[in-house]
């Protein structure tokens, strides 16, 4: 399936210009529509607090998310005559997660930015959108990274392979930017005992490769979750990797909320564009 859609989520940190910029790219590189969406959500203020607020405060926020809105479209509109793109603008207010839930179960790639640590009133939400995209929209998702620029996407991916039915999901969801792709490893970490002695990671390769994907197998080893992660972010940069693809929550997510696990530190710690589907 090729990518003829994409979303972007795009809002007034810092980092929405990289991301956009990310998206642009691949809009172009795959003659895709691109859809940037704004969310304008009002500070999550406890109820008894909110009762104490008189009616201007509330006003006082509903303009300055107008005026955010206005300035958005307006540097979109430039962004969009400079690369001779057509990109819808979609202004909505209400809920993040809910709206970009919604916005994402019609594209075939929506792009959100890596979570931030700054102290915002609703950091909480903020911090979930990526998990809870690639959780409940049924499509893949691709968080971009907080810091450092990215004129290569797709050129150099990392596949994290462990056989299971997300890690599946990921690498077919990902196949129309892996036969781009100029080089695709695929990495199996901890794989055990092969099964009929077969090489993990191989029958994969093999299926990626009467797609096209020119790709290789290997394997490694590494203890525990964070280890694994970890593992995951060396190898990446040993391969000048501009994508990781990987399943997501292979664990139950509680177990991961509680304990800790690879998507909640790769989500954490990502050093290059993730595309995560669950």
């Amino acid at each position: 399936m090729a990518i003829k859609d994409i979303l972007v989520s795009v809002d007034d940190d810092a980092t929405s210009p990289a991301r956009t910029a990310l998206a642009v790219k691949l809009a172009k590189d795959h003659k895709a529509r691109l859809t940037a969406l704004y969310v304008s959500m009002a500070p999550r203020i406890p109820e008894y607090v909110r009762a104490q607020l008189p009616p201007s405060v509330a006003e006082i926020q509903a303009a300055r998310m107008r005026e955010t809105s206005e300035r958005l479209a307006t540097d979109l509109g430039k962004v969009a005559r400079a690369e001779n793109l057509d990109i819808e603008w979609r202004a909505v207010e209400g809920d993040i997660v809910a709206t970009a839930m919604l916005h994402a179960r019609y594209c075939d790639l929506t792009i959100v930015g890596q979570a931030s640590d700054e102290a915002n009133v609703n950091r909480d939400v903020y911090a979930r959108l990526g998990e809870d995209l690639v959780m409940g929209s049924g499509r893949p998702i691709l968080v971009a990274p907080r810091y450092g620029s990215f004129a290569s996407c797709g050129e150099r991916i990392l596949i994290a392979w462990n056989g299971t039915r997300e890690a599946t999901r990921a690498v077919h969801d990902a196949l129309p930017l892996l036969v781009r792709a100029k080089q695709t490893m695929i990495l199996s970490i901890n794989p055990g005992a092969a099964v009929n002695h077969r090489i993990p990671g191989s029958d994969i390769a093999r299926h990626l490769a009467r797609h096209g994907v020119r790709c290789e197998a290997t394997t490694t080893q590494a203890d525990g979750d964070i280890e694994v992660g970890d593992v995951l972010l060396s190898r990446a940069a040993d391969l000048g990797a501009d994508m990781l693809v990987m399943g997501a929550y292979g664990h139950s997510r509680l177990r991961e909320m509680a304990l800790g696990g690879v998507t909640r530190h790769l989500i954490k710690h990502m050093t290059a564009p993730t595309l995560m589907s669950h």
